[in-house]
């Protein structure tokens, strides 16, 4: 895997245009100023997060005694589940019911940003090529500039894009994580059962 396709990877997961709508509601009591001031923050902590599964991922593993074929399984189930759940949305979003008030890491820090398939994708970068870690970690952080910048755009790619629109995009990009979580549960299963890699 490059790190462009990672980068690809990881800002599906991260799924900042379905996130929109979640976002704008959570933080529309605040002022604008608040507002920023709160989503910055939420962001590096699901950015400090996503870099602690991925730097010690292996570590995790090991303590947890788990194979790395197990990850990987988990982490295409976890994705496939999203996936479905981005292309036929329910009325209260893609992670159920948000709690009222001001954000504190929950939910938009963990698990709208940062996830379980998010943590399930960076832990599995890591485990399996532990010498990539730095480019793992660029990676990471292309994914994450570009969701940070889409995020901080919300009201203004709300206006312009509509909710029909946005609907669309989540839509489409949940069916490229439905296609990318069956090729990561496959990979797991052929690993598993020691199966050449295909392509």
């Amino acid at each position: 895997m490059t790190i462009l396709s990672a980068s690809l990877l990881l800002f599906l997961i991260l799924d900042p245009l379905g996130n929109i709508p979640i976002f704008l509601s959570v933080l529309k009591p605040l002022t604008p100023k608040r507002q920023r001031i709160v989503l910055a923050r939420e962001l590096l902590i699901a950015l400090a997060v996503l870099m602690g599964f991925l730097w010690c991922g292996k570590v995790f593993l090991s303590m947890m005694h788990l194979r790395e074929e197990s990850v990987s399984i988990a982490g295409g189930i976890v994705l496939f589940l999203i996936g479905i759940r981005m292309i036929f949305p329910r009325p209260e979003g893609v992670m159920g019911e948000i709690p009222d008030g001001e954000p504190f890491i929950v939910p938009l820090a963990v698990p709208l940003v940062a996830g379980p398939s998010g943590m399930a994708a960076v832990m599995l970068m890591g485990s399996n090529e532990p010498d990539r870690l730095l480019d793992w970690s660029l990676a990471l952080m292309i994914a994450w500039g570009a969701t940070a910048a889409i995020l901080a755009c919300a009201p203004l790619l709300y206006k312009l894009l509509g909710i029909r629109a946005l609907s669309a995009l989540e839509r489409l990009m949940g069916m490229l994580l439905v296609a990318i979580s069956v090729q990561m549960f496959l990979d797991g299963i052929g690993a598993y059962l020691q199966l050449p890699a295909a392509g």
